[in-house]
């Protein structure tokens, strides 16, 4: 198998000429949580004081965002972040900028979490297709869990690459992550829980 580039540099490699591009790809990991937290408490209060979904109606339909989000993180991560067939070079264009920047990079503390670029559009999306989905309102109680799921996946895989945990469980995600970057990219899909790779039988023997 070739070796693959694989840089412990923690600065941030050019990849456009445009410097609009270029700082459009490049965003502090905080800024998602800014952007986003908004949207999660405008969403209960929708909920409570708007729509008056019930508090445990709204804990379920909360609980059931958190879980697809998991679903939609591995097959994001799988079938689109790594999807770069060899004959296709506008795919593996694509896939350089979207992800595989990340994996010769991997230190790269700009390009940890999700440029709001390419996040808010995908939020967007996401609300429409489960707001088409649901039932009238009820996306008000779905959305703001998936979307924190989303957020604690960027949060968790910024802390994966910079932060030494303490706790076996972290321990245990962080060594999940690593295996997919340092060991078999075609591994290790989920990055927040190792879940779906269980499931779909995309995990590591690990010993």
């Amino acid at each position: 198998m070739k070796k693959k580039y694989v840089s412990n540099s923690q600065e941030s490699v050019r990849m456009f000429k445009s410097n609009l591009l270029e700082a459009l790809s490049k965003v502090h990991y905080l800024v998602p949580v800014f952007i986003f937290m908004p949207v999660i408490l405008f969403c209960a209060y929708k909920s409570f004081f708007d729509v008056h979904i019930p508090a445990l109606t709204f804990l379920g339909y909360f609980a059931l965002g958190l879980f697809i989000w998991t679903f939609t993180e591995y097959i994001m991560h799988r079938f689109v972040f790594h999807y770069a067939p060899p004959d296709k070079p506008w795919a593996q264009r694509m896939h350089f900028i979207f992800h595989g920047v990340h994996h010769d990079y991997p230190s790269d503390a700009k390009r940890l979490v999700l440029p709001p670029s390419v996040s808010i559009p995908l939020a967007t999306g996401f609300y429409f297709l489960f707001n088409a989905i649901l039932p009238d309102n009820y996306i008000f109680a779905f959305f703001p869990g998936f979307i924190l799921g989303y957020l604690f996946y960027d949060m968790t895989h910024y802390a994966i690459h910079h932060f030494n945990f303490k706790g076996n469980i972290w321990k245990k995600i962080k060594q999940h992550h690593m295996l997919h970057h340092y060991q078999d990219a075609d591994k290790g899909y989920g990055v927040s829980s190792p879940l779906w790779d269980k499931v779909f039988r995309s995990d590591f023997i690990k010993k």
